[in-house]
């Protein structure tokens, strides 16, 4: 009975392994490197297609240690949860900047409750803050429609969880970084000039976006 325990254990494991559903393994090598480097990193970036995105709208942005891009296109907060301490924690940086949550409200890992969103990207600050990891929360973009999945309804979602967010932000002494009221329009979706397909910025979105994120950084961070 033992052993069949054990080989049910290994069969599982490989499989959960072999599917690597938070993606674990995408940035593995390139976080030996940097910590067998010793760099100093400043930032690291955590999120979705969003933070993956920047990079090649804005590469000089990530072109050192000092702002690390730790972006995976498509991904909800669980999945960012699962792989935080390998992308954020390990690198040891002076601080993370969390933008999470949109591809939750359109229900790429299935349904979920504001609530249960926010409490991921609760858990994440909160880990950060415990490993002395200054905190940078992003409010989500706005959104009008997800073209992927339409019909969800997601402005007034978004709008509950960045008030909600802004809330942690206050409480526990994060600093707020409030990309949606520089880009939503009067429909609280993304202004049409900053991204073609109403969720993803364009070149003009990303500059909107580092604009507002300076501005919140320290001198330590610049």
């Amino acid at each position: 009975m033992k052993s069949y325990l054990s080989l049910l254990a290994i069969v599982i494991f490989t499989n959960m392994n072999a599917q690597d559903w938070a993606n674990v393994a995408r940035f593995k090598a390139e976080n030996e490197r940097v910590i067998e480097n010793k760099a100093p990193v400043k930032l690291v970036f955590m999120g979705n297609s969003i933070t993956e995105g920047w990079k090649s709208f804005d590469p000089n942005f990530f072109n050192s240690t000092d702002y690390v891009n730790r972006g995976i296109g498509g991904q909800t907060t669980p999945q960012m949860l699962v792989r935080f301490k390998q992308d954020v924690l390990d690198l040891k940086p002076k601080g993370v900047v969390i933008l999470a949550g949109t591809n939750d409200i359109a229900e790429n890992t299935g349904p979920m409750s504001i609530q249960e969103i926010y409490n991921q990207i609760e858990s994440m600050a909160g880990l950060a803050a415990l490993n002395k990891i200054e905190v940078f929360l992003c409010s989500l973009l706005p959104v009008f429609d997800y073209p992927w999945k339409t019909g969800l309804k997601p402005v007034p979602k978004i709008l509950a969880l960045n008030e909600m967010l802004m809330a942690l932000a206050v409480e526990k002494d994060y600093q707020y970084v409030d990309y949606f009221s520089e880009m939503s329009d009067k429909k609280n979706g993304l202004k049409a000039s900053l991204g073609a397909d109403g969720v993803h910025p364009n070149e003009k979105g990303y500059e909107i976006m580092k604009k507002v994120l300076v501005q919140a950084l320290g001198p330590s961070f610049k």
